[in-house]
């Protein structure tokens, strides 16, 4: 049974695949001065590039768990989801409140997918 891990830190690895199925760690905006809607666009920009090294892209998103601080920007969080995800592609997916560790932080995104 191979892992195969990218980006391996101390605390956690941004990405590790496992028969053919790529799990990303939770992914955040590094610029937090952004409203939702840039936050959002730069996590999905993180999503994509490392769905990309992982030879996977959004189209083969299995499920996706969006975290967002305030139940007031899932219209701004969905705005920006909404032009990103492919039409016919939209994986299962759940959006809850919850307090992120920097209160910076506006929207976290977890996602799991296949491998091309």
């Amino acid at each position: 049974m191979e892992i195969k891990r990218l980006y391996v830190g101390k605390r956690l690895s941004e990405v590790a695949i496992h028969n053919s199925t790529v799990y990303l760690a939770g992914q955040i905006a590094e610029d937090t001065t952004q409203d939702i809607a840039g936050q959002t666009r730069e996590v999905l920009g993180h999503v994509d590039r490392l769905l990309a090294e992982a030879g996977s892209d959004k189209t083969c998103i299995l499920s996706c768990q969006i975290y967002i601080a305030d139940m007031a920007h899932f219209a701004g969080m969905n705005e920006e989801w909404d032009v990103w995800v492919p039409s016919g592609h939209t994986p299962p997916r759940a959006t809850v409140e919850a307090r992120l560790a920097d209160p910076a932080v506006l929207v976290e995104i977890v996602v799991v997918a296949a491998q091309r």
